[in-house]
């Protein structure tokens, strides 16, 4: 079988939620199964050689609200010409343009990981062309993957009927013995909180650092980790937000720097307004740090216990709750035996094999 993948960036290393997803499913499934993905060309640094994976790398822009869009349409064209069994979209807004892919009866496959338009970053426009590519998407799609369970039960029964929710999963996430990173950044083991994700609105940065200033932990440090593309404005804020205070901002990092500080981080705190399905929830899980999370449907896919939750955007709850939770930080234990990627990748092969079975 010939798959073709378009509507992530690419990986390896490349941040992301939909990267991640897609650098730990594509080299798990089936190795009959011979993939090409559509990578940005600008976001293209790191290459490696997976078994029954090609590259295409195609231009692309860096240009907020454009770059998705401009890219899938390239990758589309090129997928038809090269005509594979069978195509999967990432996300609504790159599935704009699989009605292409009808032009030669090649069957569809959507992964929803999130309904962007709900995203703080996007403006009036955006949002009406993302609103448009998920009316198109899920009328097109001959089978639609949802990471997140909630979302699939807004829909009809007609999307339903052709829907089925895989979840997101972990990964063998190693401990690290060292320390030099931390030392590095001028953090102590298990005198620090962590929060990982990409700079952007949605995560709900800001709440964390109010109710983190509010909190005034004696000795304890606050660590983001993330990388700033468009939203240049909101890390000035943060910035400014966390000026004088115990706040390191590390950038994007990977590999055993991101392995130290989950290692030895106090507590993990998921602030996010809006989430599909957080990889980096699981990650702090498979550490077994104690964990504060936003009252958000996504953080309920997974099993966290009540005094876990708080308010969304409530950074004075919040605070109360890092006051009590750094009198006794402690590690943890969560059963996610239900997010083994191999799992995973068994199933999603036999989603492609079973749409292009009935196609053909």
């Amino acid at each position: 079988m010939k798959l073709s993948v378009i509507g992530l960036r690419g990986f390896p290393l490349i941040e992301g939620g939909v990267e991640k997803h897609s650098e730990s499913l594509y080299p798990k499934l089936d190795e009959n199964i011979d993939i090409t993905v559509y990578r940005r060309k600008v976001y293209v640094s790191t290459y490696s050689t997976y078994d029954h994976i090609s590259f295409i790398d195609l231009p692309s822009t860096k240009m907020k609200g454009v770059e998705p869009f401009i890219h899938s349409f390239f990758a589309s064209l090129h997928a038809l010409f090269k005509r594979p069994d069978v195509v999967h979209y990432h996300n609504i807004g790159p599935a704009l343009f699989s009605p292409i892919m009808k032009l030669k009866r090649i069957p569809v496959v959507l992964t929803y990981h999130s309904p962007n338009y709900e995203h703080k970053k996007w403006g009036w426009f955006a949002r009406r062309i993302l609103l448009l590519g998920e009316k198109i998407a899920l009328k097109t799609a001959d089978k639609i993957i949802f990471v997140n369970s909630y979302q699939m039960a807004k829909y009809n029964e007609n999307i339903k009927k052709k829907s089925v929710f895989v979840p997101n999963g972990i990964n063998n996430l190693p401990e690290s013995l060292n320390t030099n990173y931390l030392n590095k950044l001028g953090v102590e083991k298990g005198k620090y909180i962590l929060s990982v994700g990409r700079i952007t609105q949605e995560k709900g940065f800001d709440t964390l650092i109010k109710a983190f200033k509010l909190a005034k932990i004696d000795g304890i440090k606050l660590v983001i980790v993330g990388g700033v593309e468009f939203e240049d404005e909101y890390m000035k804020q943060l910035q400014e937000l966390s000026r004088l205070e115990n706040v390191i901002f590390t950038g994007y990092i990977y590999g055993d720097n991101l392995y130290q500080l989950y290692t030895y981080a106090g507590i993990y705190v998921l602030a996010s307004y809006n989430e599909g399905f957080p990889l980096v929830l699981l990650e702090a899980m498979k550490y077994g740090l104690d964990i504060l999370v936003s009252d958000i449907p996504a953080t309920h896919l997974v099993s966290l216990d009540k005094e876990a939750y708080f308010e969304c955007a409530n950074y004075e709850m919040l605070a109360s709750k890092l006051v009590e939770r750094s009198k006794n930080f402690k590690k943890k234990t969560y059963d996610l035996s239900k997010y083994n990627w191999y799992e995973i990748a068994r199933a999603m092969s036999g989603i492609f094999y079973e749409v292009v079975g009935t196609k053909k």
